[in-house]
C-alpha cells in the first residue's frame, strides 16, 4: 500500500522520538520500561509502524522532559484523522494485520458495512450533524474495507450475534442489501462469518464488541469498544485472555453453512417485506 501524508507524519513522530531518546542517553528498552511498554514497542513507534496511545505519548514527554511536544504532535495528527481518537490506531493496525477476528453483538462490523447501512448507523447516533460530517464518516468506513480486496488481504473471521442480523438498521431494503453484501463476501471467500443464535442464551462476551489482530512482525493486539470509547490492549496476558474469550464465542456459533443459510433467509425476509410496503 502506498504511503500517504498521514503515514509520513507518523514517521516524523518516530524520527523525533528516536532523536530525543538518544539525546537522553536511553536505549529503547530503558525508555520502554519507564513509560510502561516494551522496548520493542518503542522501536515500532520510532519506525512509524505503530502509533502510541495518548497516555503513552504523555509519559514519553515526562520521561524525556520535552515540554509536551509528543502530546501536541499526537493530538495534531489525530485531529487530521477521520476516525475517533480512540479508533485511529485500530484503523492503522487493520491495514497491516495478517488476521482479524471480530465479534459484533448488535451492529455489523465496519469492515462489512454497506454505505447505506453505515449512513443509517451514523445518523442514528448523530441526528443533528451536517451532511458533510455524515459523508466523511461513511466514506472513511467504506474506505477501511478496501483491505479485504487487497492482494495481501488478511484472514477475516467474523462472529455475529443473531441480534445484528435481525435489527433492521436503515429499514428493510437497506438490510436486505447489507446481508446480500455479506453473503457475497462469504461466497467469494473474503471472510468467514458465523452466527451465535439467540437461543444460545448467555455467551462469553456480553459487554461489547471484540476485535483481535495478528501481524507478521509485531505482537497481537485486542480491541474492545463500548458506545463512547474503545480500548486497544497490548498486554500479552490480557490479549491471551481475549483470545480465549473469542474461542468460547466460536464454539457457541452455528456452523458456517448454517450461518450462511440464516443470513440468506433473513435477507430474503427483509426483501419480501420491503417489496410488500
Amino acid at each position: 500500500m502506498a504511503k500517504g501524508k498521514q503515514d509520513e507524519a507518523w514517521e516524523f513522530f518516530g524520527e523525533l522520538l528516536k532523536d530525543r531518546r538518544e539525546a537522553a542517553g536511553l536505549s529503547q528498552s530503558e525508555l520502554g520500561a519507564r513509560v510502561f511498554v516494551s522496548g520493542g514497542y518503542i522501536g515500532l513507534f520510532e519506525q512509524g509502524i505503530r502509533k502510541p496511545q495518548l497516555d503513552v505519548a504523555k509519559r514519553i514527554d515526562e520521561v524525556l522532559q520535552t515540554g509536551g511536544i509528543f502530546e501536541r504532535t499526537w493530538r495534531k495528527l489525530i485531529n487530521k484523522s477521520p476516525y475517533a481518537s480512540y479508533f485511529h490506531a485500530v484503523a492503522e493496525l487493520e491495514a497491516v494485520a495478517t488476521r482479524i477476528c471480530e465479534f459484533a453483538p448488535t451492529v455489523m462490523p465496519g469492515l462489512l458495512q454497506t454505505a447505506a447501512y453505515a449512513r443509517a448507523v451514523t445518523l442514528a447516533a448523530n441526528p443533528f450533524v451536517t451532511e458533510e460530517y455524515v459523508e466523511e464518516k461513511v466514506t472513511s468506513r467504506i474506505g477501511r474495507a478496501k483491505i479485504l480486496s487487497d492482494a495481501t488481504r488478511p484472514e477475516y473471521w467474523v462472529i455475529l450475534h443473531e441480534n445484528a442480523v435481525d435489527t433492521p438498521v436503515g429499514g428493510r431494503a437497506v438490510m436486505a442489501k447489507q446481508l446480500d453484501h455479506i453473503t457475497r463476501l462469504i461466497r467469494d471467500r473474503w471472510t468467514l462469518v458465523t452466527v451465535i443464535p439467540r437461543s444460545a442464551g448467555a455467551h462469553a462476551h456480553m459487554t461489547g464488541t471484540l476485535k483481535l489482530m495478528e501481524f507478521a512482525d509485531q505482537p497481537p493486539t485486542a480491541y474492545t469498544e463500548t458506545e463512547f470509547s474503545g480500548t486497544l490492549l497490548d498486554d500479552p496476558a490480557v490479549v491471551k485472555q481475549a483470545q480465549r474469550t473469542y474461542d468460547l464465542l466460536r464454539v457457541a456459533t452455528l456452523s458456517p453453512e448454517a450461518s450462511l443459510a440464516l443470513i440468506e433467509s433473513a435477507a430474503e425476509d427483509y426483501r419480501r417485506c420491503a417489496s410488500a410496503t
